[in-house]
Order: structure tokens, then sequence, then C-alpha cells
């Protein structure tokens, strides 16, 4: 039997391409995202969530598409050279390509569409939701439970700004969205080139920087030329 899923929302994010997208969310915090549904999804549609703090987006991951899936990948954790079955990971690479955050919900404005402001989002700009729920802790939290592979929050990077200028010209939640996305070290994990220069499109700048041992230096930042 096949089933058809529609898109109820878009997703306005800071992330613009995929590399720099945070891996797992609650990890940038201050990376805030806006979740606009559809225009046949009124106010009545989101009636009463503003009262919980988060809430549970099922989304497509649509940057990987027509990449496929396989049934072994190599999770970042594992330092991109251990194998594991898909299932046993969060990987995009997946045979629906459904994806799943957990996200702060931070207001809701109910005006000519209806918007959901969340924050510490791992969504890329123009990501196809097809679910919202509300997060339960009593039910969902398990605090205590086994987490395979997984073990605590992976070391962030220094980071280091080469010229005080390039701080200047952002205001401080855009530092610290492009401060906060670096640090978690959005390099393949096999990948390990002091010299190399990444390019991370994010809000509208496209940011340079370079990573020695644990420290990410930023050293160019410029308005992103579409």
């Amino acid at each position: 039997m096949s089933y058809t899923i529609e898109t109820i929302a878009r997703v306005h994010s800071p992330y613009k391409q995929k590399f720099g997208v945070a891996r797992q969310p609650g990890l940038v915090p201050a990376a805030e995202v806006c979740i606009e549904l559809q225009p046949e999804f009124h106010a009545n549609s989101v009636h009463g969530l503003e009262a919980f703090g988060y809430i549970w987006v099922s989304f497509i991951f649509h940057g990987v598409l027509g990449e496929g899936w396989s049934p072994l990948v190599r999770p970042p954790r594992l330092g991109g050279k251990r194998k594991m079955g898909v299932f046993a990971t969060r990987s995009p690479h997946r045979p629906n390509h459904l994806g799943l955050s957990l996200l702060k919900l931070e207001h809701i404005k109910t005006d000519k569409t209806v918007k959901l402001y969340c924050s510490g989002a791992d969504l890329l700009d123009g990501t196809p939701v097809v679910d919202i729920k509300p997060y339960i802790p009593f039910v969902e939290a398990k605090p205590d439970a086994i987490s395979g592979f997984v073990t605590g929050k992976p070391q962030e990077l220094n980071i280091v700004w080469q010229t005080e200028a390039m701080q200047t010209k952002l205001s401080t939640k855009q530092r610290d969205v492009i401060a906060q996305s670096i640090a978690q070290d959005p390099r393949p994990a096999y990948q390990n080139i002091p010299e190399r220069v990444y390019v991370m499109n994010i809000l509208d700048y496209e940011v340079k920087f370079q990573i020695q041992e644990q420290t990410a230096t930023i050293i160019g930042i410029s308005l992103h030329q579409a």
C-alpha cells in the first residue's frame, strides 16, 4: 500500500546550504527558524500549541533526495570510518528521507499565515514540513535510556575571529549563529586539512574559516552573492 504525504509548511532558516547545518537539534541555540504553514492551515490548526515549550517537527531531507540511500552509513560520531545500519543512525540518506527534530517553540504569529518561531534548529532553508506535534516530557523524556554509540555532547571547537572588524559588522544574534554553528565542526568526520579554507553560506553571508586542532579561525565574511 502506498501513501501520499503533503507538505504542510516550509522552513525559513539561516542555513542556506547543507554544509554547516547543525547535525542535531539543540546544539546551536541561536539558530532560529520560522516554520510557515501553508495558507489552508489557519489559526485553529495551532490553537493550544502556544502552551507547549517544545515541538516535534517531521520533515523531508529535501537536500539529499537525489542521492538515494544505503543500508550502511558512516556516522560522524564514529569518525566517518565505521559503518552502522541506516536505522541505527540519524543519517539523512534514508529510504523515505524523513527527518524528526525537537525544537524549542519561542512564539507563534497568526496573521496572513501561521508562523511558528523556533530555536535550536537543524533545518535547511526551504525544508518541507509534513507534521508538527507537541512534545510531552513525562511521556517522551527518557534520560536514563541507553544511547548506543552516541556518548554525550560532541566537543566544540574554539572560535577565533581573525579581525574585530568582521564582528562589528554583525549583530550579536548573527555572531552567535555563525560562531555556534562553526563550533560544531561541520567538516566531514574523516577530514583534517589545517590549510583548507571552508566556506559556509549562513544567514545572508558567505563565511570563510580554517580549522587547526580544536580551534576554528574565521578569516573572512561577506554578503552572499546569489
